[in-house]
């Protein structure tokens, strides 16, 4: 349990954009990186989910270096927050450990919830970030989030799943469930046939230059299926390509 305390103001900078700057504490990441790149209790390790937050982050500033929200948006916090959603993700040697690899935007912000207060269990824990930070993570996945950078975040997170990245990530998905190629390109072409991507491209993004970076995303997820497809038809042996004639056909041929 956390010890609840006073919050005191924290010493924020603003960078040459006018955001709200301080850089996350050095022990809480090294806290965070200790729990993401574990892969067992035997000391194994993986930089997989150190690298998604890395890339969610940069993905974060990419968005904010849009001027989609207001400058005095919290950098700090959203930050934090992409550490704190590759949590559900990481192992968890209690043997608790949800599936987070199918669930929902807002179950994966609810897991991060959980899981983030402990890393702030120390007596120099900054609790207005972790308050701001929660507050924002509970706030995302909602239809109309009230924080600007709940809704960045949102689509930040939702551009995840355009593109080849998002074609690779669900490659890894059914790879876990014991599927290949041939599921995963089944996958894709139902997804075209249901309109899955079309009302992804309507109802999942907040601002409209988001949506028109995930349209191109999608072309090119698109096209790579195209040609996985193509490729794993090529690979089909010549004689399968046509089914061999009935026999009456054959005797008939043969007797002409």
């Amino acid at each position: 349990m956390i010890t609840t305390k006073v919050p005191l103001p924290r010493d924020v900078g603003t960078d040459d954009r006018g955001y709200w700057s301080m850089p996350l504490d050095a022990n809480l990441v090294k806290r965070l990186t200790r729990a993401l790149v574990a892969l067992d209790d035997r000391g194994n390790t993986g930089p997989r989910l150190v690298d998604d937050s890395l890339r969610l982050w940069r993905r974060v500033q990419t968005l904010l270096a849009m001027q989609l929200i207001p400058a005095n948006a919290d950098r700090t916090a959203l930050e934090l927050s992409c550490y704190a959603l590759a949590l559900p993700f990481a192992y968890d040697k209690s043997n608790r450990k949800r599936s987070p690899m199918r669930t929902r935007l807002k179950d994966r912000a609810i897991i991060a919830i959980e899981m983030l207060p402990p890393y702030f269990n120390h007596p120099d824990a900054d609790d207005q970030l972790l308050a701001q930070t929660l507050n924002l993570l509970e706030q995302m996945p909602e239809r109309a989030p009230k924080l600007p950078e709940a809704r960045l975040l949102a689509d930040a997170v939702n551009l995840d799943d355009f593109g080849v990245s998002g074609l690779i990530v669900q490659s890894f998905q059914h790879a876990r469930q014991g599927d290949g190629l041939s599921q995963l390109i089944d996958g894709a072409e139902k997804r075209e046939l249901y309109g899955y991507w079309d009302a992804r491209l309507k109802d999942g993004f907040h601002f409209e230059p988001v949506r028109r970076i995930a349209q191109v995303r999608l072309e090119n997820a698109r096209l790579a299926t195209k040609l996985l497809a193509q490729e794993c038809l090529s690979e089909q042996p010549r004689d399968q390509a046509l089914p061999p004639a009935p026999a009456s056909d054959v005797d008939q041929s043969a007797n002409e």
